[in-house]
């Protein structure tokens, strides 16, 4: 392990209470989520003023610390092998533990349960990114002519375009892994839902459609699916388990899943769908404004992920998203007031956070950003939402909308569809901008031995 990586990781610790109090360990995009033995060995200051650290978020009975991209997968690899405890997972075929597990999982509010379907798509970003970035890369070459094979154009339009043909497959198998079921009948129920034969099939008069529902289908079905398979466990006696839990859970939840769960996963996408675009086309530069500026405190709560379920849905039915470039915006505008406190700021630390954490704010990770800087100071943080609020004005006037996901900030840029780089980029300017404005007439109390 590299030396930086060591550091973070045993300040960590010792904040913690040592490797003997952590219960748990688990890592999102940016930060190491851990549950602990005993609350009272924790410090949250220690790890605060740790090396690497940028900031501290406590979330019901776990705390997440905020250590940066990359950095997040590589310390909790770290304390996994400094701890010999390795990230939460749930086997099939052991009923007690599955048990024990969810019941812990799952005794926290609706917030949790947002993280939950967070946790289903944070696998898959990878995928989205580099899928989109193909396809813009294809749809350079053949607006410009700079391949005339067809071969090459066409495999590359099969590169960019598998993640969202198999996208329910996929989202199955990470559904089912977080809802307590096993993963092969989590994508084993997506791919029914999908399948082409579903159309030559009629039941109650009607003929079945493949795919209805999209993604929120898929989660509906596969949750459904997840219980029905944990109660099987419970009742059916260990030497019959692996042959009869697997043919009921399917016979079950398949007819279950058609005849009830894709249909109103149909209604509840279709409502989502009419509702973000209708608003966005309709409400104009206001929408785009209130989804903008009010994004950063939902990303304090580390529930902004909890939207990635809208985002693929509307990518799947329209292969365009204008959702968010919106809420893109919110970062920007961060970038803007943090800009500001750097060029106010004659506190040093500040301004060496603020250096630190500008270039990923840039690149579209913003919580550095929001816990070493702008929150803790309390008007660069309104400011902020000020500055996202005029671009996503800008986004919702031009209708700026992307062709895939996983990527904020500039980089989206690369994902925006044909034609309108130029007005996200114009987007991006105004955040920057305004935030910088409104922060810097704003003001904040510039503490001689501010800590951060």
């Amino acid at each position: 392990m590299s030396e930086k990586i060591r550091r973070i990781s045993e300040g960590i610790l010792e904040g913690l209470g040592g490797k003997e109090n952590l219960q748990s360990i688990a890592h999102c995009m940016t930060r190491v989520r851990v549950t602990l033995r005993d609350y009272g060995k924790y410090d949250k200051p220690k790890i605060e003023n740790s090396f690497g650290i940028m900031g501290v978020v406590e979330s019901n009975e776990q705390i997440q610390i905020i250590v940066g991209p990359s950095t997040a997968t590589k310390v909790t690899k770290t304390l996994g092998e400094m701890t010999g405890i390795q990230e939460d997972s749930l086997e099939f075929g052991n009923a007690a533990a599955v048990k024990q597990q969810v019941t812990k999982k799952y005794k926290a509010p609706f917030s949790d349960l947002l993280k939950k379907i967070s946790n289903i798509f944070i696998p898959l970003i990878p995928a989205f990114i580099g899928s989109g970035l193909v396809m813009g890369i294809n749809n350079i070459i053949k607006k410009f002519e700079l391949i005339s094979n067809a071969n090459i154009t066409g495999l590359l339009g099969i590169f960019s375009a598998a993640v969202f043909s198999y996208m329910a497959i996929m989202i199955g198998v990470n559904a089912a892994k977080e809802f307590g079921g096993s993963p092969a009948i989590g994508g084993l129920m997506a791919g029914i839902l999908i399948s082409p034969g579903l159309a030559d099939i009629t039941l109650f008069g009607k003929n079945l459609v493949p795919g209805r529902g999209g993604i929120i289908a898929v989660l509906l079905v596969v949750i459904f699916t997840s219980l029905v398979e944990r109660k099987f466990r419970e009742v059916i006696p260990e030497a019959l388990e692996l042959i009869i839990t697997p043919v009921l859970t399917i016979l079950i939840s398949g007819f279950v899943a058609l005849v009830v769960l894709q249909p109103l996963g149909g209604i509840i996408s279709d409502g989502i769908g009419t509702a973000v675009t209708g608003a966005i086309e309709k409400g104009g530069a206001l929408i785009g404004a209130v989804l903008a500026g009010t994004f950063l405190p939902l990303v304090m709560t580390g529930l902004h992920q909890g939207l990635t379920p809208i985002h693929a849905d509307l990518l799947a039915k329209t292969g365009v998203n204008t959702l968010l470039p919106i809420l893109a915006m919110a970062g920007c505008g961060q970038v803007g007031a943090a800009i500001a406190v750097y060029a106010k700021t004659k506190n040093t630390r500040i301004k060496k956070t603020i250096a630190s954490a500008l270039p990923v704010g840039i690149l579209g990770i913003g919580e550095p950003l929001i816990y070493g800087v702008t929150l803790p100071l309390g008007k660069p943080f309104l400011g902020a939402c000020i500055g996202g609020a005029a671009g996503g004005a800008v986004m919702a006037i031009f209708k700026v909308g992307s062709i895939s996901m996983g990527l904020s900030g500039l980089p989206l840029a690369t994902l925006i569809q044909q034609n309108q780089t130029m007005l996200y980029l114009i987007g991006v300017l105004t955040a920057y901008a305004v935030g910088f404005a409104a922060t810097y007439f704003l003001g904040f109390k510039d503490p001689e031995n501010y800590d951060v």
